[in-house]
């Protein structure tokens, strides 16, 4: 795995994805983003790290045009500029970064596998997945607050 560190694209697979979409026609990033998001998302079977370090930079790219940062600002990114994504490619990102976690990615393994890194890894990719859905986050932290609530009083 030629990664350097935890971000989305400090490897060599997702800098090459940065790279190919430098080189396509501007018309042609979002189709890109779009199919390398629902490649991993529609994988059934076992993730692949390649595919899973090209979905975590993909999700990258979408979770950037919802917190307003420019993407040429992330490093070892996309040095052209990303046409404005469909607020709908959010939830595709989701499900991507959901798979990239899941028991059958060879990605997470492998960072379970590192001495150290996987648990920042697994951070990295958590805020990732907050500035792309906050909303359930919050929904699910009230729902453990109000669980724990009951079960007190039950107690």
């Amino acid at each position: 795995m030629g990664t350097w560190d935890i971000h989305p694209f400090d490897n060599d697979t997702a800098a090459d994805f940065a790279n190919g979409l430098d080189d396509a026609d501007m018309m042609e990033r979002e189709a890109l983003i779009r199919m390398v998001l629902m490649r991993a998302a529609g994988t059934k079977d076992y993730l692949e790290a390649p595919e899973a370090e090209e979905a975590v930079a993909a999700a990258a790219l979408v979770a950037v045009q919802c917190s307003g940062t420019e993407a040429a600002k992330i490093p070892y990114g996309p040095e052209e500029p990303i046409p404005t994504l469909p607020a709908g490619l959010r939830l595709l990102a989701v499900e991507s970064l959901d798979r990239v976690l899941a028991d059958e990615s060879e990605l997470s393994e492998l960072w379970e596998e590192s001495e150290g890194g996987g648990r920042a890894w697994k951070r990295s990719i958590g805020q990732l997945r907050q500035a792309l859905d906050p909303a359930p986050q919050t929904q699910r932290d009230a729902l453990f607050e109000t669980g724990h609530e009951e079960v007190g009083a039950h107690e």
